[in-house]
């Protein structure tokens, strides 16, 4: 028994050894396992906090008390930098290319030099100290000039308590060890061009390029138009140049300069008079040759200043964020092709925020992968102002395609998400991004390759930040999973094999870990609790060690801790063996569907989630591998001279060779382009060879100088319809036949091909503010569009099929996405609702939404000029919405209908109309009166508030049929019918105020046609000049029916009309048969032109007229008539030709063409002197009988296409006629030295007795007539004006109720009263009211002083004029002035200032967030003083407004609008 008891015993006694030695040994492991930290306290937290590159030395800079710490450790360790005296240091900036050096700013001229990460610091000295921008240094990239530095500050000079300033930019070559020597003065932006990596070229490698101001200043402003590019590649010591961008001397007007990626990127803003504030872009990859970015909807994606943001890019696309809408938070998202110049919508609604930041990063080291956030609702933020409600969308194959994150089927716990998966509109993952940041860094990821991590929430759209979870993409973003609840920071190590998350919600204490990929994840207690205010490693994510940046509580802070604290977190210990080569795997980066981009597959070698090792590969970059892939089409781009037409590339024109190639037998070839390249940098290899050369016929090459070559095109059936793209960039022109076929060609003719043969279509639209808009219209409800001028075409569905009731199908709006569709409903056989409806679309056809049903037309109420709520919609809609609406008569009257947010909120405007139109800045309605049987014309400028428009005595339209003419200087043309059926049309022309209100008599008897077209064109380019044809029987036409036609002029807006001047002989020398003073030349007008579109002017040559007429009393037949041309605007004319002829102008007048208008013919004639000489170019053998000659829309190109048919064979031809090769000089402008160069000086004015139009005298530049050179694409120069005239008796016109007499002055009509007297010029800041008078001001005349009938008896106008202005303007600007000195100098700090281009990776960002800014500092200002700036506000604005520079408003051209058909007038323009 005592045996048995002992053998127990020890049995037990080795049981107990056995585990007391496996606790101690499972102690032991775990005590290895366990991470270890150290703490730091801090007073302060960081502005700047970052390791050198491979490096364990850390700097934190604390700008409040202005002292920069140091660790040698990796932050477990820190010491005040030795060196630096305490509370100097201002800003710290890391050398980007040499690890060894840092430099520590100060406010004063002295700074500090690190060259040993740290350890030590030296003093230097510049002349002045740095400017105010957040990278005051430039540095170059080379490692051989690591001591080429630029430095940017700031020199003043004293002015009393004042000081004037402005920036310098200093060089040194060694570091600041040399003396710093003036570089340039008055900078902006001075940077290497050798400062980038992947910026690669052959340029000199000291070539710096500038942002600088050509001029001096005395009190420290300039002229936008002052700011240049400069270069330089001896510091400016003797090479100094003007980068002139490719557009010569109109590169000015800079705002900013920048490198991103492989691109160097110029912003400047467009300073021409009809410009609004747009900016361009220009873009360079080789330093030589730059290129203007083309956006695919130049109306629409206008860049404006703060309005842009150059996002991350890649080495083969530049991304471009642009701002649509004004005063929005919302972008588009445009991506370039392989040389930056051309772009292509890529993301609708991407998020920013009013900083410029957007929600758009790219996944690091994996090429094509990008995340973005989109706002869902875009239409209610911009239509209501609601809150955003975000989703998230991810890219693989960089932009071209965009699809929601897919979220996780279970959450972190393991249990089932509450939302379906698969559907992915409701459900789906979205993540916070970039501009509410949480971390330093990046957003997403880091270089451990293929991760991803992110804060956010699975449902319809993003959750608020403290709301949200964190999840992880171990795939680079294909799926991902929720590895904890609530919002954490998150941090990668090791290459990836050490996660890191802190709670970023609440205070902590404590940090959790994953060593295996996010599957498991373990505590580690810290001790202390606290705020984690930031989370770091290694920029290259190979370290085990962390930073971790934590505020602490007060409660919570202890004599060792304080309130900022710096945590060393350092895992070495956590795994004892380092991985081997079985360990790793390869793990490709994109999935199958996108595997191969740019050519190559790209893989990485990757730790294998199960393996328990650490990599331990520090400061060793994870090493991208590639796999060349097999060459296919989407690996090629269209060559150059080549352009994309669907899916081929056709050229611009005949291909250019070498001399020599061709010797002239016309059945020789020559090896040319196939039109396609392969995208430089793609490396594929194999597979699709689309870029070999092919044999070309020497007939298609370009013809040798002086030669005119043609092409002819053969159509089966006849032209119905045509119209080029009005992008003066595009050479594409559309061409639908009667056989309801669609031809496209994107070389002026020279090629065509056909478009989706398997469709018929009814019709195509240009968009009228998007010039490389179009849509094709199908006889179903599918219909095709394009956003690149044709270059793809695009199937979408409409909601119903087009409608049959005559109804335009498309209505467009500014912002270019938004369309009104209006269809057939319920019109199959034998229906009885057949009935229009009207849907819109904010996403360009993609989805659709009713807006009303029995409809004639619906339309946006937005304008270019009419300033109405954007979201409005106008509808025409009938009152009882039933049965077939074909069917409707009187007794169903229609409606007009307006509702704003998207018509959810209607308003019935009138009972019954017979329709509306939009011209210019009017929306006018004709609103019918069923009492009176009479109608009534209604004139509104916003959409919302309209005015009775009153008309003289006898001449009010409840009696007469009307047509509204056009809008271009502030007036309204309106024709009045006065004749009686059945007599032929006439009637009177009347001009409105300025609000379109008040109508006076213009012009009586003025012709029009049956279908209410009327003989009135105004001039295009040159405002107030218009021609008409009037009636001169008009007693004997109404017995008759024959009508005699004169023509008039007007050279000031209608107020007077004049004959036109006959030329004193004829083309032939020979005198008129007409010579007595009833001698006039008439001239045939708009009611007989087959191509509303020959107008008699061009948009390109400023002052020159044509058009077919005759000498004589009367205007003869048109096969009667002749060939006229005018080059000073009307005043005198000149036959150039016998015989009626079509004519078009070409490279803006250096070249015009005429063709037969009789007869067939085979021939051509064609002048390059405006009309001198006329030379002859025979194209066809066989007679053709030519309806059109067209040319692009701006008149800028060489080439021309001839419209018409042959006489014995049926269908159309179209014949390309190029004179490209004719001449090959480029006409030379110089506006500093016109006295040499190709253009002259013209004013409208030269042959008018009185020397001012509009009350100001306008000089134009012009092509020397017998110049021989070509103009081509330059920009023109701007109309200057050179002064503006004293008032006199041309600037006024009749005020209503009043007609000229015959003295020529005007009177009250018998048997009316006058308008009464008005004091309204006060609400206008005047200190004067008048009492009204016969006349009237002409709207559009900027005269001064002077001769003023219009001014009756003088009054002045109420209120506090009375005080001072004085007195005004210090009780407003004394409370200002402070402000505005505040909010300038937080203006420039922050980076906002002129000249910032919002970059990836900018550094202007503040590190922490809070409400101290412009807003704060405004909020500030005394509250009382609102009530003093709501009396005299209105006042100092006007004036301001006044004296500032381009406050008045110049000359406009602004076309009829694509809606006036519904008041029986049309341009298709």
């Amino acid at each position: 028994m005592a045996s048995t008891a002992k053998a127990r015993y020890n049995v037990g006694l080795k049981l107990y050894t056995f585990l007391l030695l496996l606790l101690s040994l499972i102690a032991l492991v775990l005590g290895q396992e366990q991470p270890v930290h150290t703490i730091t306290p801090f007073n302060n937290l960081p502005a700047r906090l970052f390791f050198f590159d491979d490096t364990e030395a850390a700097i934190y800079h604390d700008s409040i008390d202005g002292n920069v710490y140091v660790s040698q450790d990796e932050g477990k360790s820190w010491s005040m930098a030795e060196g630096i005296p305490k509370g100097k240091t201002v800003m710290v900036i890391e050398h980007p290319f040499d690890n060894r050096y840092a430099f520590a700013l100060t406010d004063s001229k002295i700074h500090y030099r690190t060259e040993d990460r740290g350890k030590t610091w030296r003093s230097f000295e510049v002349p002045v100290p740095p400017a105010l921008v957040a990278r005051p240094m430039s540095f170059h990239s080379d490692p051989k000039k690591w001591g080429s530095i630029l430095y940017q500050g700031t020199a003043c000079n004293r002015q009393g308590w004042g000081a004037i300033c402005h920036d310098e930019t200093y060089y040194t070559k060694e570091a600041f060890s040399d003396t710093p020597q003036l570089l340039l003065s008055e900078t902006s932006r001075c940077q290497f061009a050798h400062s980038s990596k992947d910026f690669k070229h052959e340029a000199h490698s000291d070539l710096i390029y500038c942002v600088a101001f050509d001029t001096s200043s005395v009190d420290g402003s300039h002229a936008l138009s002052s700011s240049r590019l400069f270069s330089t590649t001896d510091f400016f010591d003797k090479d100094r140049k003007v980068e002139e961008l490719g557009i010569g001397k109109n590169a000015k007007g800079v705002i900013a300069f920048a490198i991103v990626s492989k691109y160097a990127v110029v912003a400047l803003k467009d300073l021409s008079p009809s410009n609004d504030g747009e900016m361009l872009l220009y873009v360079t990859v080789d330093t030589n040759t730059w290129a203007k970015a083309q956006f695919p909807h130049a109306s629409s994606a206008k860049l404006r200043e703060n309005a842009y943001t150059i996002v991350e890019s890649t080495t083969h696309s530049l991304a471009v964020d642009v701002v649509l809408q004004d005063k929005s938070s919302i972008g588009t998202l445009f991506v370039s092709n392989s040389n930056g110049t051309f772009f292509v919508e890529s993301l609708k609604d991407t998020n920013r925020n009013d900083m410029g930041y957007v929600d758009y990063e790219k996944l690091y080291g994996v090429d094509g992968v990008g995340l973005a956030n989109v706002v869902s609702n875009a239409k209610d933020v911009e239509g209501r102002g609601a809150r955003k409600q975000l989703k998230t969308m991810i890219t693989f194959d960089d932009g071209t395609t965009w699809t929601s994150l897919r979220p996780p089927s279970q959450d972190s716990e393991g249990k089932r998400i509450s939302c379906d998966p698969a559907d992915t509109d409701l459900c789906s993952l979205h993540l916070h991004s970039v501009t509410t940041p949480h971390n330093y860094g990046r957003i997403f990821s880091s270089p451990a390759p293929g991760f991803a991590m992110g804060v956010g929430s699975i449902g319809e759209s993003l959750l608020p930040y403290d709301e949200s979870d964190t999840f992880i993409s171990t795939d680079a973003g294909v799926t991902w999973q929720m590895v904890r609840r609530d919002a954490h920071k998150y941090e990668f190590g090791d290459k990836g094999s050490i996660l890191v998350v802190v709670n970023d919600e609440d205070g902590t204490d404590n940090v959790r870990y994953s060593l295996d990929l996010g599957k498991s994840w373990l505590k580690y207690d810290i001790g202390i609790k606290f705020r984690a205010r930031a989370l770091m490693t290694l920029p290259d994510s190979t370290s085990q060690r962390f930073l971790l940046l934590g505020q602490v509580a007060r409660k919570d802070q202890t004599k060792d801790t304080g309130r900022v604290v710096i945590i060393q977190l350092d895992f070495s210990g956590t795994r004892k063996r380092k991985c081997v080569e079985g360990d790793f795997e390869k793990w490709y980066a994109r999935t199958s569907k996108t595997e191969c981009l740019m050519g190559h597959k790209q893989w990485y070698k990757r730790r294998k989630p199960d393996a328990d090792c650490y990599v331990g590969e520090k400061y060793m970059d994870p090493v991208e591998h590639e796999d060349n892939c097999q060459c296919t089409e989407e690996d090629y781009e269209c060559d150059y001279n080549f352009v994309r037409n669907g899916k081929d590339c056709v050229p611009v024109g005949p291909e250019p060779i070498p001399a020599g190639v061709c010797t002239g037998n016309p059945d020789q070839t020559y090896k040319g382009s196939s039109g396609w390249r392969k995208i430089p940098g793609n490396t594929c290899v194999d597979g699709v060879k689309k870029d070999e050369k092919v044999d070309k016929k020497c007939s298609q090459a370009q013809p040798a100088p002086g030669e005119i070559t043609h092409q002819i095109h053969d159509f089966k059936h006849q032209i119905v319809q045509h119209a080029y793209f009005k992008n003066p960039k595009v050479k594409t022109i559309l061409v639908r036949l009667m056989d309801h076929t669609m031809w496209q060609s994107s070389n002026e003719g020279y090629s065509w091909t056909q478009i989706h043969p398997e469709h018929r279509f009814l019709a195509f639209y240009h968009h009228k503010y998007a010039d490389d808009r179009a849509y094709l219209i199908t006889d179903t409800d599918t219909f095709f569009y394009t956003t690149d001028t044709g270059r793809t075409w695009i199937r979408a569905k409409a909601p119903t099929p087009p409608n049959t009731f005559g109804a335009q199908v498309l209505h467009f709006h500014p912002n270019t996405d938004n369309l009104i569709w209006t269809g057939n409903r319920g019109c199959s056989a034998q229906a009885q609702s057949c009935h229009a409806e009207a849907q819109y679309s904010r996403d360009n056809g993609r989805k659709w939404s009713l807006i009303d049903s029995y409809v004639r037309n619906c339309a946006w109420a937005k304008d270019a000029e009419l300033n109405t709520d954007p979201n409005e919609i106008i509808c025409e809609s009938y009152r009882d919405k039933k049965g077939n609406q074909r069917l409707f008569q009187n007794e169903n009257p229609m409606e007009l209908v307006t509702g704003s947010n998207y018509y959810a909120n209607k308003r019935k405007v009138f009972d019954h109309v017979v329709g509306f139109a939009k011209f210019s800045e009017f929306l006018i309605v004709a609103e019918m009166i069923p009492e009176r049987r009479s109608l009534e014309l209604e004139v509104s400028l916003d959409g919302i508030h309209f005015a009775t428009g009153k008309f003289p005595p006898s001449m009010h339209p409840e009696t007469h049929a009307y047509t509204v003419l056009e809008s271009s200087t502030k007036s309204l043309f309106l024709h009045m019918t006065m004749s009686e059926a059945p007599a032929p049309f006439w009637g009177n022309i009347l001009k409105s105020n300025s609000n379109g209100t008040y109508f006076g008599l213009a012009l009586e008897n003025v012709n029009r046609d049956e279908r209410g077209y009327v003989d009135f064109e105004k001039m295009i380019g040159l405002d107030g000049i218009a021609l008409v044809n009037v009636v001169s029987n008009p007693t004997d036409a109404t017995l008759s029916g024959h009508k005699q036609l004169q023509s008039r002029i007007t050279h000031n807006d209608g107020s007077t009309w004049r004959p036109l001047t006959p030329p004193v002989v004829d083309s032939q020398g020979n005198k008129y048969s007409c010579e007595g003073t009833k001698c006039a030349l008439h001239i045939h007008g708009y009611t007989e032109r087959m191509d509303p579109r020959a107008t008699y002017s061009s948009p390109s040559i400023v002052g020159v007229l044509m058009a077919v007429g005759n000498v004589g009393e009367t205007l003869a037949p048109y096969t009667e008539s002749d060939t006229f041309l005018s080059r000073d605007a009307g005043f005198t004319w000149q036959e150039v030709h016998k015989d009626a002829h079509l004519w078009e102008f070409g490279d803006s007048g250096s070249i015009l063409v005429l063709a037969n208008d009789e007869e067939p013919t085979d021939h051509i004639l064609f002048s390059t002197d405006e009309g001198l000489t006329w030379r002859e170019y025979k194209f066809t053998e066989e007679k053709m009988r030519v309806r059109s000659i067209v040319t692009i829309p701006s008149d800028t190109s060489r080439r021309f296409i001839l419209f018409g048919s042959l006489m014995r064979t049926p269908g159309s031809i179209a014949v390309h006629i190029d004179f490209t090769q004719l001449t090959s000089r480029k006409c030379d402008l110089s506006t500093d030295n016109p006295a040499k160069d190709d253009f002259e000086m013209w004013s409208p004015s030269e042959n008018r007795p009185e020397q001012c139009l509009f009350g100001r005298q306008t000089l134009y530049h012009r092509r020397i007539r017998n110049t021989d050179c070509t103009v081509g694409e330059q920009e023109k120069a701007a109309s200057r004006v050179v002064l503006n005239c004293a008032c006199s008796k041309v600037d006024f016109e009749c005020e209503f109720n009043h007609v000229k007499n015959t003295n020529d002055e005007c009177e009250l009509v018998p048997g009316t009263t006058p308008l009464p007297d008005s004091d309204t010029a006060c609400r206008n800041g005047e200190e004067f009211w008048y009492e009204r008078t016969a006349y009237r001001l002409i709207p559009y005349s900027s005269c001064t002083d002077g001769e003023r009938p219009d001014r009756g008896r003088e009054h002045r106008c109420p209120g506090f004029k009375s005080h001072s202005a004085w007195f005004w303007l210090f009780m407003l600007l004394l409370p200002f002035g402070f402000t505005a000195l505040i909010a300038f100098y937080y203006y420039r700090r922050s980076g906002l200032a002129r000249g910032t281009i919002r970059l990836p990776g900018d550094g202007g960002r503040p590190a922490y967030g809070g409400d101290t800014g412009v807003v704060a500092t405004l909020a500030s200002v005394p509250w009382f003083i609102v009530g003093v700036a709501g009396i005299a506000w209105e006042w100092v604005v006007s004036h301001v407004e006044r004296l500032a520079p381009g406050a008045r408003s110049g000359y406009r051209n602004l076309p009829i609008d694509e809606d006036a058909q519904v008041l029986r007038f049309e341009d298709e323009d």
